[in-house]
Order: C-alpha cells, then structure tokens, then sequence
C-alpha cells in the first residue's frame, strides 16, 4: 500500500494512504493533541485513512494562538473535512471532540456535502441535554491543574512540570471555553446512525444526560459501554479500533 505521512492542512495530522477505502476523521479531547490518537492507525487496518484534528495551541501548532470560539473552529475544520469526502468516511470525537464532531457533522450539512456514513461519540452527554458542573476555563492556573489530576488523563510529571504546563494550559483554557460556553442551537436532525461510548465509571458524564444524543439523529443509537473511567478509551483502544473498521468497511461495501 502507497502511503505517506503529512498533514492535509495545518489542522489535520494523519497518513496519507492512497488504496484505502474509507476514512476516519478524529476529535481529540479538550487540551488533547493528534499524537494521542495516531497511534491508532495500525490497529485500523490498510483500508481506513485515520486523520486526527490538531488545533492551535498544542502538538505541532503549540505556539499558535488557541481558538475559543466554537463557530470559527467548526468552520475551520468543517471546510477541510469538506474538501475530503471522496470516500465513505466517519467522524469520530471524545468529550470535547466528539461535540465538535457533531457541529461539524451539521456544518456539513447545511454546506450540502457528502455526509459521514455514522458519527461516533465517546465521554459526552448529549448537545442538548449536558450540563457544565464546573466552570474550569477561567480557574487560576493552580486551581486548573489541580482539576486536571482529578480527570486523569495528564501525566502526574506534565503536570508537576510548570514550564511545560505553562505552555500547555493557553490551549486547554481555550477548549474549555468552547465546551463551557456552547449554545445550543435547533436543527433537523441528523439523518446517520450515532454510536455512543461510555465508560463505566466516568464521574464527568451522566448515563441519563449521555442518552440525550438520541434526540439528534432520527436513526438507531449504538451503544458502547467500557470497563473505566473518562479516558477509558486508551486501555480500550484495541477493540474500539476493531469496532471502528468494522464499520467502516460496511459503510465501504453499501457505497459501492
């Protein structure tokens, strides 16, 4: 297989395989980077094209001013994942990232561009039923890091490493933002299938307000529950992947 690795535009990271069949375009997590999630392009297998969003303030782009607002960072990547639907492809989000993926999925939409075959949403209670427990985004910085050790998805060295965190926090500030502030807006809904990831035992999504994502497709919600936490998709990642190319590659053999 004819592959390279490259970035699409400055706001995807991924590997560029010309035979595969299908793509996967990838939300991270707020304060998340690409690198967390490119690891996962082996266990997808040669069919899937995996690109992961890398937005401004973190990885490659960590010296790039953060984007706080929510329309102008689904602008941005919606015009990009626009620009690539040439193939059956899905879009994929944690926490932040998958209620980026879903206005992403509706930016797409209203542009009238070929629409994913399934959106997949893991860690999030649904855009209309959530609720904000806390407001992190504005916290003084001791206050932030000491919220992060509670998610558990920073290491206790990057987080003990004020240099560093003193770089990374302008980023986290500004996806925090995005999810606190977020505003709900009416449209039809969407018309694809939802799978919705949970993990058993996560303290920051509620089962009840997580279900509320049935309210934006008018097709079957998947669910997904895993032994774990908030970032119970890292120990899970094998089967998640495994979930992933499976369906994709349905969604592959009903597009031809």
């Amino acid at each position: 297989m004819t592959e390279r690795s490259e970035g699409i535009s400055p706001w995807f990271c991924g590997t560029t395989r010309v035979d595969a069949s299908t793509r996967l375009f990838c939300f991270p997590y707020a304060g998340g980077n690409a690198a967390a999630f490119l690891p996962w392009q082996p266990l997808l297998g040669p069919d899937v094209e995996l690109w992961v969003a890398q937005l401004p303030g973190r990885g490659t782009r960590l010296f790039e001013t953060p984007l706080p607002d929510l329309d102008e960072l689904v602008a941005r990547l919606a015009d990009v994942v626009g620009e690539h639907t040439d193939r059956p492809y899905v879009l994929f989000g944690h926490s932040l990232g998958a209620l980026v993926a879903f206005e992403v999925a509706r930016a797409l939409r209203r542009a009238g561009l070929p629409p994913p075959c399934g959106l997949w949403v893991a860690g999030a209670e649904g855009p209309q039923t959530r609720v904000i427990d806390q407001r992190l985004h504005n916290l003084p910085d001791a206050e932030l890091v000491n919220a992060l050790r509670d998610y558990g998805g920073t290491s206790t060295e990057l987080l003990d490493d004020p240099e560093m965190m003193a770089l990374l926090l302008p980023g986290l500030r500004a996806d925090l933002a995005v999810d606190e502030c977020y505003d709900y807006r009416t449209e039809p809904r969407l018309e694809l299938p939802i799978h919705l990831l949970l993990g058993s035992r996560d303290p920051h999504v509620d089962r009840e307000r997580a279900e509320g994502w049935s309210r934006e497709s008018n097709q079957r919600i998947h669910r997904h529950v895993f032994p774990g936490e908030h970032f119970f998709l890292f120990p899970h990642q094998a089967t998640i992947t495994a979930l992933l190319a499976t369906a994709l590659a349905t969604n592959s053999m009903t597009s031809r």
